[in-house]
């Protein structure tokens, strides 16, 4: 016998499955059918949970937000105390996360790529968890006494969003795989 879901569960599974699906083979590539059908709910029920595919799209890049600060949060606290090791602890964090079996790339690029619109909500989101990274470097960047924290978190931050950038092109072991030491240079 089958378990029901409460509505607030069948929506998280829902985006549990949008995510899966829109992280790997891209968001405009994947319709509401196939989520429905992955998911095992009806497309209506699916529609009752979101009421068009912009609506599923702005919660499935809300729940990646949350999810990533989380972990850039966790990553930073991962190298203790000192700044130079936090920051360091996140590079080697953003390295494993960049394996191949378990990251095709930043989930805000793409969406940015797929939806260029600026008015749209998702494409807004996107833009605010670049700028939500690039301000936790402005404050790591403070900390660690840089004679211009602006322009260490500039750079900082281009090192970080290249390591996305170039890793499915070059490989972990190409520019992706020299971000660390890149820091370590800066810092």
């Amino acid at each position: 016998m089958k378990t029901r879901r409460s509505s607030e569960e069948t929506r998280a599974h829902v985006l549990a499955i949008a995510h899966d699906l829109f992280y790997w083979e891209g968001i405009r590539a994947i319709g509401v059918d196939r989520i429905a059908a992955e998911a095992g709910i009806a497309p209506t029920t699916l529609y009752r949970l979101f009421a068009s595919k912009d609506d599923l799209i702005t919660a499935y890049i809300t729940r990646a937000y949350e999810a990533y600060r989380d972990w850039f949060r966790t990553s930073l606290d991962s190298g203790g105390e000192h700044p130079r090791d936090r920051v360091l602890a996140l590079f080697d964090e953003q390295n494993a996360m960049l394996q191949p079996d378990i990251c095709r790339g930043c989930p805000f690029l793409m969406l940015l790529t797929e939806f260029p619109d600026r008015e749209l909500a998702s494409h807004q989101q996107a833009v605010r968890l670049k700028e939500w990274v690039r301000d936790q470097f402005v404050v790591l960047a403070s900390e660690l006494t840089a004679e211009d924290p602006d322009r260490l978190a500039t750079q900082l931050t281009l090192i970080f969003e290249g390591a996305y950038a170039s890793v499915q092109a070059l490989g972990v072991e190409g520019p992706a795989g020299h971000a660390r030491s890149l820091v370590e240079t800066l810092i």
